[in-house]
This record gives C-alpha cells, sequence and structure tokens, in this order.
C-alpha cells in the first residue's frame, strides 16, 4: 500500500503539472506550425524590390509585400487593389484612379510616431518615377512606355496618359513592377532597399538569411478582407528555404517539411505521377494536385532570313509541323502534363486561341512534303540542325527520331541557355528550341514576336518573320477597344503566322502543383502567380 505524505503530494503535482505544459507547449507549437507556409525557392531570390521583379521567384516574394493599383484574380480579370475604382476616358487614352483611403505602409520607425503612414497619390508618382529612372535601371521600365505623363491630381486620385489606346493596358499595371513603393523609405536604404522592403502588402518582411531562409510575418493592417468580412491574410507567417535542386526540394515535400511545391521536374515526374498525368497511390491521400492552363508556349523556330534551304522551304518547315505526335511526345516525356499545342502560337486560356488553325500529326503528308522537296531541289538528304538546350534534349531527340521517318534528317546541337539567349537574339541559329511566357494576360503579347518593327535584338521578333498583312492588323488591333472585335483580329494574325510556318508550336504548358492536403485556398492561375493572402493550414 502507497503511504501518502506531503512530500510524495508534491511530487506527483509537479510531474502532473510537468507532463500538462509539455502537452500544452507540444499543442502550442502545432498551432504554430500550422500558421507557418513553407516552400522552396530553388531558383533564389535575387531582389525583394518590385522594381526588380524579373524573374518568378522574385514575382512570388514580391507579390506577399506589395500592391499595385490593380490586381489579376485566377480567372484573368483585373480587380481593385489600391485604387478601389477607375474610369477610362472616350478616346481610351486617360485612366482616372481613385485610391482606398486605408492603405498603410508596413510600419517602420522612419515613418515618425506612428510608425506607419496611409498611402496617397503621390507615392505611386514616386514609384512610376522610380520606375523609368534610368540610374535605377529596372527591367521594369518598359511596362510604362505606352504612357505619355502621369500625375497625382490630390491625394485620392491618380491619373496616367497614354500616348495612344492600348486596351491591354490594366493587365500591364497588374504586374509587380508598378507596385508603390514609399520614398522616405527608399531614399534611406538606397540599392539596400531590395533586402529592406517596405510595402503593403498582405505579409511584411522579417528576415532575410541570403541563400538560406527568408521569413515574412502577417501584416495585421493590411486592408483586404474575406467575403465575410474577416481580415486577411489567415496565416501568421510565410517562410522560404533555398534548397538549390528540385529533386531536394519534392524530398522535403514527400517528407512535410515544406507545404508545396510546383511544376513538374524530370528528376520526380514519375515517383509522383502516372503515365496518363494522375497522382500515384502513395501520395494520393496526402497530397493534393492542381493543374490548369499557364500562359507559356513552348516551340520551335525558324530564322527566316536563313540561306539554309531546308529553312526557306515552306513545304519542309510544315512537313515538321505534321510530322510528329505531339500527344504522344507529351505523354511520355511530361506524363501527360501540358497540351499538344495543336493550336496557333497564342495558347489555350487566353482570347483569341483557335484550336483549329494550327496543324495535327499527319506522317503520310510529311513523307509527301519531304518528297515534294527532294524532287524541286534535287536534294535527296535534306538535313537540318536544331539547336537546344540539354533540359530540352529529350523534346529534341523525340522529334529527331520521328521527323527521320518522313526522310528528313535532324541533327541536335546541344549548347547552354546563355548561348542560345544570344544566339537567337542575334541571328547566329537557323533552327531553335525557345518558349515564351506571358508578361501579361492578352494574346498581343504573343503577337508582338511576330511584328516587324521588333526584330530581334531590339525587339522578341527572333524569327524575324515579317507579313505587310499581319502588320496592318496588328497596328489594327492596338487601335481596337471593342473586346470580341480584337479577338477575332488576334486570331487572324494566329492563323497567317501558322500559314507561313516560321514556328512550330509543340506544347501549352500547364500550371501544375503540389500541397499537402491540410493547406487550403492556395489556387492556381494562368500567369502562375502565388497568392497565400487567403491560404488557410490546419493542424496535422
Amino acid at each position: 500500500m502507497l503511504k501518502f505524505t506531503s512530500s510524495l503530494f508534491y511530487r506527483l503535482l509537479y510531474s502532473f503539472l510537468l507532463v500538462g505544459l509539455c502537452a500544452c507547449s507540444s499543442e502550442q507549437k502545432t498551432n504554430t506550425e500550422a500558421q507557418v507556409f513553407r516552400y522552396n525557392e530553388h531558383k533564389n531570390i535575387g531582389s525583394l524590390d518590385p522594381a526588380f521583379s524579373k524573374d518568378l521567384a522574385d514575382i512570388w516574394a514580391s507579390n506577399q509585400l506589395f500592391n499595385g493599383l490593380v490586381e489579376m484574380d485566377n480567372q484573368l480579370h483585373v480587380q481593385p487593389a489600391i485604387a478601389k475604382s477607375w474610369t477610362i476616358s472616350e478616346d481610351a487614352q486617360t485612366y482616372t484612379f481613385q485610391l482606398r483611403k486605408d492603405v498603410f505602409f508596413h510600419k517602420h520607425e522612419l515613418f515618425g510616431k506612428d510608425s506607419t503612414r496611409t498611402v496617397v497619390a503621390s507615392d505611386f508618382e514616386y514609384s512610376f518615377k522610380r520606375l523609368l529612372d534610368s540610374k535605377i535601371a529596372s527591367p521594369g521600365s518598359w511596362v510604362l512606355n505606352k504612357v505619355d505623363h502621369f500625375s497625382a491630381v490630390n491625394d485620392s486620385v491618380f491619373q496616367i496618359q497614354l500616348k495612344q489606346p492600348f486596351p491591354a493596358f490594366l493587365g500591364l499595371l497588374t504586374m509587380k513592377y508598378c507596385s508603390v513603393v514609399p520614398q522616405e523609405i527608399v531614399a534611406h536604404y538606397g540599392n539596400d532597399f531590395r533586402s529592406h522592403p517596405i510595402g503593403t502588402g498582405p505579409f511584411k518582411f522579417k528576415r532575410w538569411e541570403e541563400n538560406l531562409k527568408l521569413v515574412f510575418r502577417k501584416n495585421n493592417a493590411y486592408f483586404e478582407t474575406d467575403s465575410t468580412g474577416q481580415n486577411l491574410p489567415y496565416l501568421e507567417a510565410v517562410a522560404i528555404t533555398f534548397l538549390p535542386d528540385k529533386q531536394s526540394e519534392f524530398l522535403q515535400f514527400a517528407q512535410g517539411n515544406i507545404d508545396f511545391v510546383s511544376g513538374l521536374d524530370s528528376s520526380y515526374k514519375d515517383e509522383i505521377l502516372t503515365a496518363d498525368g494522375q497522382l500515384r497511390a502513395q501520395y494520393a491521400e496526402r497530397v493534393r494536385m492542381i493543374r490548369g492552363p499557364y500562359l507559356n508556349t513552348e516551340y520551335l523556330g525558324f530564322f527566316m532570313p536563313s540561306e539554309i534551304k531546308t529553312i526557306q522551304s515552306k513545304s519542309l518547315r510544315k512537313a515538321i509541323n505534321v510530322g510528329f505526335d505531339r500527344a504522344k511526345m507529351m505523354t511520355y516525356l511530361r506524363n501527360g502534363i501540358g497540351i499538344p499545342a495543336n493550336g496557333g502560337f497564342i495558347p489555350k486560356g487566353l482570347p483569341g486561341y483557335d484550336e483549329h488553325i494550327g496543324y495535327t500529326y499527319q506522317p503520310e503528308l510529311a513523307k509527301q512534303l519531304v518528297a515534294e522537296y527532294k524532287r524541286e531541289t534535287g536534294i535527296q538528304n535534306p538535313e537540318i540542325t536544331l539547336t537546344t538546350t540539354s533540359n530540352y534534349l529529350s523534346f529534341c531527340e523525340f522529334i529527331q527520331r520521328e521527323l527521320q521517318k518522313t526522310g528528313l534528317l535532324v541533327h541536335v546541337d546541344v549548347i547552354p541557355p546563355s548561348s542560345l539567349k544570344d544566339a537567337k537574339s542575334n541571328g547566329q541559329v537557323d533552327f531553335f528550341r525557345a518558349s515564351w511566357i506571358a508578361d501579361y494576360p492578352d494574346a498581343e503579347n504573343y503577337l508582338s514576336l511576330y511584328y516587324s518593327k521588333n526584330f530581334a535584338p531590339n525587339g522578341p521578333n527572333y524569327t524575324h518573320f515579317k507579313s505587310a498583312e499581319f502588320d496592318t492588323l496588328y497596328e489594327a488591333a492596338y487601335l481596337e477597344t471593342e473586346a470580341k472585335k480584337r479577338e477575332a483580329l488576334y486570331t487572324k494574325m494566329d492563323a497567317l503566322i501558322m500559314e507561313s510556318a516560321p514556328i512550330v508550336p509543340l506544347f501549352y504548358d500547364e500550371v501544375v502543383r503540389f500541397t499537402q492536403k491540410n493547406v487550403h485556398g492556395l489556387g492556381i492561375n494562368p500567369t502562375n502567380l502565388l497568392s497565400l493572402k487567403t491560404v488557410k493550414k490546419e493542424a496535422h
């Protein structure tokens, strides 16, 4: 029988309290972890200054910290942000924005006794002037090329005057380059603003150990609410790590140490997905896959002024377009992720896309076109060299094998990405792999690659395609303010491109995201923008 003494009583009481405290501590830790969204950025982050948000890694981070006048929703519709409303003049050249009065910069001692201040129209005037400042050398200065002037009419009204109508202008303003920044903070930090960002976004900067970890904390003064009136964001923090390769990133995800991975890398695609793009059984219970159209067209391009006869021949260019099975390529090389590009250059998901204007797999027609080329030129063994990077070697080798069956010999030349970029810009490759990711969600952005005034290196026309009819339609679309008429012009231009065949569209990419099952509210959008303000996490 246990003899109950006062000392035993206190020892037992201490034990119970210790167990209780440990349980509470464990519960608190679990609850805290459930409010932190963790992801890895294998490409690293170069700057947290929105004026330098060029790469997707920088854009994702800046999107948590900064806001602009307007923002893009997941359906590519322009929505209010710091501007609560706007009007456009009848000539479609003057945009007048009414600003909210409840938007505050993140707290900083330089703001004085209140440690913050309200955003006013002059802040946008400063931010836009900074974007255009040649001393800053922002890669986003081109966004304002179509702007004649801008000014703060008063504290709550900001006005922009365009040089000529441009229907996609609001889409341009959704880019992170156009975020508002506080002049006094930028002046204080100078170039170090990149690592001391102060914005208005749902999260505020906390700590950055470059190449190791980046932490944002919840902005309790954020101006947006959800449909029930609850303040956003829901999360307490965002933690970003910098493991340098996708395989290590996926391993961390599989172990539950990060909440999300984006994209389908060859190092793990067969581990997580079946050949037809479904989650494998071992992941289906604990992982959620989200996928949707991505405004990215992967293609092969011909340098049209080339003196090589195989490049000059439209018949041979068309033979290449119909000579391989895009659907089969996507199944074997991408586990079904991506849409075979049987339409034009405009990707699926954008107004102007037409699935009927491109090329489908027709092996007999391909053989016939190659045979005609041989008869017309007397060249019995036509050859062509395709230049690519190692990341896309498998695609190019697939096309090489398929085209060999038509009688066309394709040599594949692999060079570093930087070398291919320079060679494309300077017209030093005759047949090359390329891709185009939308800078802003309008088909004009894609069609600008075929406007004759945009020849590389002074523009994005890498093929040096030239057509007077195309140029006329392109210029007409610039001035067309009615959406349906502009869409019809876009489709007609795309059809002209496909008829001339200066390119071989391969596939329209898809955004694919994998999240842990306890993550909710992480949407998906065709620009692959990461927005965390509406994300929630449950404790495991």
